[in-house]
């Protein structure tokens, strides 16, 4: 639909989309959210009308109360009517909806195991990419589906508790400070957002989802690899063997509810791993990692 349609119906009864296997239902009257909601997410379907339609998530971005409407004006994040965080600087409402967004699916969405990594897929493979802030993970994310790889996430591999395959959900990925020119050079293609500043991660932008990961976003693949990123200014690009123990106990530190599926969640998790190259790499430009993902011979 035109942006001003999609701008109305935001303001009044909201819009509710799928993304991956959930469905969202977003409702705000900021201009700055519906162009930017339009713009990252104008190609995922739109969830079916109809009294049996099921919304996994109910969220509204909102003004600031009062005086913080019009002075230093915030935005307020809200959940099934609750609000679950504090407000923001209405420049950072975009990043907010991304963030309350992933705190819903990692806090409610029990049915899957929920690691905090990014995760990219080629011939039917699933490579899972765990690693603190700083890392440079989303940057290698990015430039990886830049290169034809297929998006599943920037922040959440969701792994199904069935079969242990990993599930879409191709989100924007999320660029940080340098991170966002590098991006804008490498892809020049690229849909990226607005620039949010002075946010608790600096400076962070959106890169849209390509249209081929939204597409299939109903496709899931089977892990063959666990790959630790790590940037380092002008290292060359290297692949070693990492420990399945430490690469085990690194994912289960960083699950958001592998505590909470129990004996199933510790079983898949062993599962998973046992069943995956585990790997460190280190690397300083995006080409030579490209290249070198590119030549996975586990991938072929």
């Amino acid at each position: 639909m035109p942006l001003a349609r999609f701008a109305s119906q935001l303001a009044d009864v909201g819009v509710a989309f799928s993304v991956g296997p959930f469905v969202v239902s977003l409702t705000s009257s900021i201009p700055r959210v519906a162009e930017g909601i339009y713009q990252l997410y104008g190609e995922y379907p739109l969830a079916a009308e109809g009294a049996d339609r099921f919304v996994d998530y109910y969220l509204s971005l909102g003004y600031g109360r009062g005086v913080r409407r019009w002075y230093h004006p915030q935005v307020h994040f809200v959940y099934d009517g609750l609000q679950p965080f504090k407000p923001l600087p209405l420049s950072q409402a975009l990043p907010l909806f991304e963030w309350g967004l992933n705190w819903c699916v990692a806090s409610q969405m029990h049915s899957y195991l929920l690691i905090h990594a990014a995760v990219v897929e080629r011939n039917g493979v699933a490579i899972i990419l765990p690693a603190p802030p700083g890392s440079g993970k989303s940057t290698l994310c990015a430039g990886l589906v830049s290169r034809g790889w297929r998006l599943f996430s920037d922040e959440l591999a969701i792994i199904s508790m069935a079969d242990g395959s990993v599930v879409p959900c191709p989100r924007p990925i999320g660029l940080k400070n340098e991170s966002i020119q590098i991006m804008r050079d490498y892809e020049p293609q690229a849909v990226i957002s607005r620039e949010s500043r002075d946010t608790r991660k600096g400076t962070v932008a959106l890169m849209k989802a390509p249209s081929e990961s939204i597409r299939r976003a109903d496709e899931t693949a089977r892990v063959g690899g666990i790959i630790f990123p790590r940037y380092q200014s002008g290292a060359e690009a290297l692949m070693t063997s990492r420990s399945k123990a430490q690469t085990g106990l690194y994912l289960a530190d960083n699950s958001f509810n592998y505590s909470v599926t129990g004996a199933r969640g510790f079983q898949l998790l062993a599962d998973l791993v046992d069943g995956a190259e585990c790997l460190e790499f280190t690397y300083s430009r995006l080409d030579d990692a490209v290249r070198i993902f590119d030549a996975l011979e586990w991938l072929q």
